[in-house]
């Protein structure tokens, strides 16, 4: 068994909750509240926005000028492709400028940030730390590939993550994990398997979020 297939048999349980979210079934039947999937919309480019550093800083950390480059091209494809994504959700949503602006992101978005921020020392670690979001979703939009939604913009988010080439990306980056694994000690690889579960994590988590349309609620009396 490869490492990899090894943490995709440890996180079973949090994949399937990921598969089983409200959010997640009724974004494929179209049934989804679209207040709730705003709310993702918005929080997802904020965390995009995070994921696409953390790429970079895996730039940083890898052993050679191709990877480094694999790492910087990844990068530019959450920036460019799913950032247009985004853009588009945003004037079909109504997302206004002056309201992106005065933006905060909601508690699990912001832990989930600082938990890739944090990864490291070493380029397995940062890898471990995103790969549940390159699989889950690609996982997701497999599932999900054949589903006909009522929805334009829940449509347009299926064929996304059902393509081809997002499948490439998330192959490339689970075939390297598996490289730097086979190289890393033992207590490295237990760090790689602890952050990629906590990864998986707060991917179930950020599906509740959006469901919940959870924000900085505090007790009266209290401000920030």
């Amino acid at each position: 068994m490869t490492f990899t297939a090894h943490l995709r048999q440890e996180a079973d349980a949090l994949f399937q909750a990921s598969f089983d979210h409200p959010f997640v079934r009724e974004l494929g039947t179209g049934e989804l509240d679209e207040a709730k999937f705003r709310h993702y919309v918005m929080q997802d480019s904020y965390y995009l926005n995070q994921f696409s550093k953390v790429q970079a800083k895996g730039a940083t950390l890898a052993p050679n000028m191709e990877v480094a480059s694999r790492f910087l091209t990844h990068a530019l494809h959450t920036i460019e492709a799913e950032h247009a994504l985004h853009r588009e959700f945003f004037t079909l949503l109504d997302v206004t400028e002056a309201e992106w602006a005065t933006f905060e992101p909601a508690p699990t978005a912001y832990a989930y940030a600082l938990h890739m921020q944090q990864a490291g020392p070493t380029l397995g670690d940062v890898l471990a730390a995103i790969l549940p979001c390159y699989w889950i979703y690609y996982e997701i939009g497999e599932r999900m590939k054949d589903a006909t939604p009522d929805h334009p913009i829940y449509a347009t988010w299926i064929s996304t993550y059902g393509s081809e080439w997002f499948r490439d990306l998330v192959e490339e980056q689970i075939e390297r994990l598996d490289v730097l694994a086979g190289q890393a000690t033992a207590e490295e690889r237990l760090r790689y398997q602890q952050l990629f579960l906590k990864s998986c994590y707060y991917e179930h988590a950020f599906w509740e979020m959006a469901w919940t349309l959870e924000s900085w609620n505090l007790p009266a009396g209290v401000t920030r």
